[in-house]
């Protein structure tokens, strides 16, 4: 059976939420994930914290997580080389993620920079990365089209994601950031890029709720992806995508539907209900 690798993501389910979260209260909810048995655990940012407020801690937060007796590993995120300066310093984190995103808008929105800029931004951040022996993940923003009008076409992300992989990058996730892919979309895209680029690791994170979560699956898992994204409860998307957040792919609808088609996963099930019991403290 292929080897698959969840990756649970309370930083995302966390960013948005409105009410700040304390820090004490992340950290007993974070070493309780890294429990539960994910393969990653995307914890935190390092970012500006007038973008967004409740990842302030993050640095924190990391020196505090229990990563002696887990197998699991700490990713976070980061916009740009000053962030990434940062979370290479940490002994704790094994990968470095950043978003670049192929709508023009986003970008600017979200990391006040152009494509192009970000494009150079993420060469910066992968020297850092290998000399820090860090694990750099690029995930594409708006991979399944955007809702700002920007140019957005199959070939325009082939074409960009082309020029990432110059780069040397070795996962690579697409992002549905605000909820606009269909199961054709996805399957098409998936299909095309694991077989043209075999040393690079393709993943999905996908954004969904109740109606049309199992098709978006499927139609991943069925080009070949290996790699998921999930946060427990479904809670989070970006604040710096849109008004309406858009709900992450329930890690449980995952972990569901992988058991449907018999793949292991180590999860330890009394850590993760308990996981789930402490997210309603988190998230209240």
């Amino acid at each position: 059976m292929p080897t698959i690798e969840l990756i649970e993501c309370p930083r995302d389910a966390m960013q948005g939420w409105k009410k700040w979260i304390p820090t004490a209260t992340k950290v007993n909810y974070l070493n309780t994930l890294l429990k539960v048995g994910f393969h990653t655990l995307d914890c935190g940012s390092f970012v500006s914290p007038k973008a967004i407020p409740q990842m302030a801690d993050t640095a924190e937060v990391i020196s505090k997580l229990k990563i002696e007796n887990t197998a699991t590993k700490v990713l976070t995120i980061i916009a740009n080389t000053r962030g990434a300066e940062q979370a290479v310093a940490f002994d704790q984190i094994a990968y470095v993620g950043f978003p670049f995103s192929i709508s023009h808008t986003f970008q600017k929105r979200n990391a006040n920079q152009t494509i192009e800029d970000a494009l150079k931004q993420a060469s910066a951040i992968q020297n850092l990365c290998i000399k820090y022996n860090k694990e750099l993940v690029v995930y594409i923003s708006m991979a399944f089209g955007n809702p700002y009008g920007d140019v957005y076409n199959e070939q325009f992300v082939l074409e960009w994601i082309e020029k990432i992989a110059t780069l040397n990058i070795k996962i690579i996730s697409l992002a549905d950031t605000v909820g606009l892919a269909h199961s054709q979309q996805i399957k098409r895209l998936l299909s095309i890029l694991i077989p043209a680029y075999p040393t690079i690791q393709f993943g999905v994170h996908l954004h969904a709720n109740a109606q049309g979560w199992h098709e978006k699956l499927d139609a991943a898992y069925n080009a070949g992806c290996k790699r998921f994204d999930g946060a427990l409860k479904g809670i989070g998307g970006c604040p710096m995508a849109n008004d309406v957040l858009v709900g992450n792919m329930n890690t449980e609808w995952i972990i569901d539907y992988l058991q449907e088609k018999n793949i292991s996963l180590n999860i330890d099930k009394s850590f993760l209900r308990q996981a789930i019991i402490e997210a309603d403290k988190v998230f209240i």
